[in-house]
């Protein structure tokens, strides 16, 4: 039993040597190709533990009030003073028995007087003595109606004629009808076609009017 265990042991010494003989041999051959430093070489490392950030933590938050309650006060009205009565005039203190002046009587006040309105200056307007064709170089002669002719209608027609300063016919009408109207017509008609000077007086051209008149008579009959 003795000579057992000591052969065990033996097993267990001998194994025990190799381990520590293939450690040697590794550890030499290290060392040979400068895997690891030799102790003299080795470096002595420090290690400055950085410790973390402290996290800022923000500010606490001021507690918070309760809402303030507001009270409305009404204002008071401002009260004005009154107005002081204005003094018309100083009279003494008359007595009951002391007679009083009748008021003197209220004058009426004279009418003003009326706007003079002033009546617009007509132009100046001068009648010819003489008949309008005097004045007129461009005329022509009315032409007889046709219906007039077969009718046998003649007479005397005496036309009114206005012209401005430039010797423009501006207006004619029938002074004196010949008792037809085709007649009238045809002598108005032709007249104011009519292109006639302007009349002067001292110098100066002004409106004027003069009659024209015309005869229709159908001869031979």
């Amino acid at each position: 039993m003795n000579h057992k265990i000591s052969i065990e042991q033996w097993s267990k010494l001998s194994g025990l040597a190799m381990v520590l003989a293939l450690h040697g041999a590794l550890l030499y051959a290290a060392m040979s190709y400068k895997l690891i430093p030799p102790p003299q070489e080795a470096v002595t490392l420090f290690v400055n533990l950085i410790n973390p950030p402290k996290k800022v933590e923000p500010p606490p938050e001021p507690p918070k009030l309760p809402p303030k309650k507001v009270t409305l006060v009404k204002p008071q009205p401002v009260l004005q003073p009154k107005p002081e009565p204005l003094l018309v005039s100083n009279a003494p203190v008359v007595a009951v028995n002391e007679p009083v002046a009748p008021p003197p009587p209220v004058v009426p006040a004279p009418p003003a007087p009326e706007p003079v309105v002033e009546a617009p200056v007509k132009p100046a307007t001068v009648t010819l003595s003489s008949d309008l064709s005097v004045s007129c170089p461009q005329r022509a002669m009315p032409n007889y109606p046709a219906a007039s002719r077969r009718l046998n209608e003649q007479g005397l027609v005496v036309l009114r004629v206005e012209l401005d300063e430039t010797g423009h016919i501006t207006s004619a009408r029938v002074e004196t009808s010949s008792g037809y109207k085709r007649l009238d017509e045809a002598g108005l008609a032709i007249v104011k076609t009519w292109h006639c000077n302007a009349a002067t007086r001292e110098g100066k051209a002004v409106r004027a009017v003069a009659l024209q008149p015309f005869d229709f008579i159908l001869e031979g009959r």
